[in-house]
C-alpha cells in the first residue's frame, strides 16, 4: 500500500455557505473551522491547507443560551497600566457584530501561519447579504 500525497495545485476548493440566523455561536464556529480545516475530505492531512472557504452570514442574529449574553466576557488591552477593556457580548454585538463569530472561529484553528493562512478563507456577514454570489456556494445545514 502506498500513502498518497495530494498537492496543493490539484486541490478544488469549495464554497460554503453557512446561515447562522437562531443557531448556536460555537456549533456554527466548529461547523465552519471544520470545513476551513479540511477535516471533511478523505483526503486530509494537518499539516496542509486542505479546506474549503465558508461564508457565514447573519452572524448578528447568532443564539448564545442561558445567560451567556451579559455574562460572556471580549477582553483587550492598550499595553499601558489599567488599560484593560471589558465588554459583554451583548455590547459587543452592537459595536462590531461580526467580532464574535471571527473569535470563535479563529480560536478553533491551529496557531501560527497554517491557521493564519485558514482564517483569510472565512467571510464573515453581518446580514444576510453577500457578495460571492458568482461562486455558487453550497448550503449547509447545521
Amino acid at each position: 500500500m502506498k500513502t498518497i500525497f495530494v498537492k496543493p495545485q490539484s486541490l478544488e476548493k469549495k464554497w460554503y455557505l453557512i446561515d447562522a440566523e437562531g443557531k448556536e455561536l460555537g456549533r456554527v464556529a466548529v461547523a465552519a473551522a471544520r470545513i476551513l480545516r479540511g477535516k471533511n475530505k478523505p483526503e486530509y492531512v494537518p499539516n496542509m491547507d486542505m479546506g474549503d472557504f465558508v461564508i457565514v452570514i447573519n452572524a448578528a442574529k447568532a443564539a448564545l443560551t442561558g445567560n451567556k449574553g451579559e455574562d460572556k466576557k471580549y477582553y483587550r488591552h492598550s499595553g499601558y497600566p489599567g488599560g484593560l477593556k471589558t465588554e459583554s457580548y451583548n455590547q459587543i454585538v452592537v459595536r462590531k457584530p461580526v467580532y464574535p463569530m471571527e473569535h470563535a472561529i479563529k480560536g478553533m484553528l491551529p496557531k501560527g501561519p497554517l491557521g493564519r493562512k485558514l482564517f483569510t478563507n472565512v467571510k464573515v456577514y453581518a446580514g444576510d447579504k453577500h457578495p460571492h454570489i458568482a461562486q455558487q456556494p453550497i448550503a449547509v445545514e447545521i
